[in-house]
């Protein structure tokens, strides 16, 4: 070391130059200029990309003048950094020769992810709050497992803004689906009715009812396509098929498979034409107790129809008001027409009417919600108030008073009631017979059966 200095200063006066190997330095300096040029080669190159990609961009800028300082901002930030290549460079120098030629590829690609990273940084600026937003709605898109939707979820760097946008539409898309599937619109309330002088008022608070035939409850879309089809080609009415799949425990959205479907249809077209659906039934399975559930079940799917079935009561509804309010088989008194033209009737006493209509082929209907009284007994509130009771005076032409002995109209009456499904299955079944369950006997109803939920 000594030797080095002393050489060194007699150099300095005009002595001999070191040698490389003397003074520890690399072979020769055209490999430090030729390391000094490759990274200054990298970060023009980074700085070019970052300007490309904020021409390219401009379009979707607010404003010209913020792509151009987020570009300006990106060289600048690329030029300060240019010098740290020469410096790590001379701090390399003094290391061997083996070792510098080992760590120039490292060294060399820490600066190229640098400039690579640089452009993305330019690019996301230059996005503006349009693609955050985007990003933000294409995040919170629902996932069905799939890889298009994983792929969805993160949205590479480099996707088009076009792209982008289109996954947010499909993302609004989905979730408004889910939200239709899981959070169902509620019919809004009525607003509260006040009756009877203000010191001793009754308010009425007009609380909406869930639909009787929720999502569990109902037929899918493709099975009753499937049931169609198999009735249409067999000849047969889809109501008996379905009555008769229902007697027998099918329940669920698809009760039955198209072959199954297919079958039932042919055993139960192959006894040639009958008379009625209890007929049909009875020659199928050959048991009047089990034909007499079916056949009930089969006019009560046929009285609300396959629509109701599929979506629901209450998306029926506006469609079995209208059609008991033209049917000239249903006598309904002016003041029940009023309420339910103006909805305050519940579904399930109108799709009960329908069913006694389908099943005795007309009925008259004596009271629903006006001109009933109050109470029903005292400090108990009628059903009929609230919309959710029907009095039915007569079926089929023969009037309910002076017809409840044994085996008349009325006893036929309570037990079709008693036949229906539950979703429709009324609390109250009165009359002068009781049959068990809901029906049961009051002196007071000598007149007409009264059905109330």
């Amino acid at each position: 070391m000594p030797r080095r200095f002393i050489r060194k200063d007699n150099w300095e006066f005009g002595g001999t130059p070191p040698t490389s190997e003397e003074t520890g330095e690399p072979k020769s300096r055209k490999r430090r200029l030729a390391t000094t040029l490759a990274f200054t080669t990298l970060f023009f190159a980074g700085a070019s990309l970052a300007a490309v990609a904020g021409d390219q961009l401009s379009p979707y800028v607010a404003s010209d003048q913020s792509a151009e300082e987020a570009t300006t901002d990106t060289t600048t930030i690329e030029a300060d950094a240019a010098p740290a290549p020469d410096a790590a460079a001379e701090a390399a120098a003094p290391a061997a020769d083996a070792t510098a030629e080992a760590a120039a590829p490292d060294a060399a690609a820490a600066p190229a992810a640098d400039a690579a990273a640089a452009p993305a940084d330019a690019t996301s600026d230059a996005a503006g709050t349009d693609s955050a937003v985007t990003d933000d709605a294409v995040s919170i898109k629902p996932s069905d497992g799939t890889a298009a939707d994983s792929q969805a979820a993160t949205p590479k760097a480099n996707t088009p803004l076009t792209s982008r946008g289109k996954q947010a539409r499909q993302a609004r898309q989905r979730r408004a689906k889910l939200e239709w599937m899981l959070l169902p619109k509620v019919k809004k309330a009525p607003a509260p009715e006040i009756e009877g002088p203000a010191n001793a008022a009754t308010i009425w608070l007009n609380s909406p009812l869930p639909d009787p035939t929720p999502p569990a409850l109902r037929l899918s879309a493709k099975f009753a396509a499937n049931l169609e089809a198999a009735a249409r080609g067999a000849g047969i009415n889809w109501a008996v098929m379905l009555g008769v799949l229902r007697a027998r425990g099918a329940s669920g959205h698809s009760p039955a498979d198209r072959v199954t479907l297919q079958k039932l249809a042919a055993r139960l077209g192959s006894h040639g034409p009958t008379k009625g659906d209890w007929a049909t039934i009875v020659a199928y399975a050959g048991d009047n107790h089990f034909a007499d559930r079916a056949a009930a079940l089969a006019r009560y799917d046929r009285a609300v129809g396959l629509d109701a079935l599929v979506n629901g009561l209450e998306s029926a509804k506006k469609n079995i008001a209208a059609r008991l309010l033209s049917d000239r088989m249903v006598s309904i008194y002016a003041g029940g027409q009023s309420d339910i033209v103006a909805n305050k009737v519940d579904v399930r006493v109108l799709a009960m009417i329908a069913y006694l209509r389908e099943s005795f082929g007309s009925v008259t209907v004596s009271s629903l919600i006006s001109g009933h009284r109050l109470y029903a007994r005292p400090g108990v509130v009628s059903a009929h108030i609230p919309g959710h009771a029907v009095d039915i005076a007569a079926l089929g032409g023969t009037p309910i008073m002076g017809h409840q002995e044994p085996g008349g109209i009325t006893e036929r009456a309570v037990r079709e009631i008693l036949f229906a499904p539950a979703e429709i299955m009324p609390r109250q079944v009165i009359s002068l017979l009781g049959l068990g369950g809901p029906s049961f006997p009051m002196g007071d109803h000598y007149n007409h059966i009264h059905i109330g939920y």
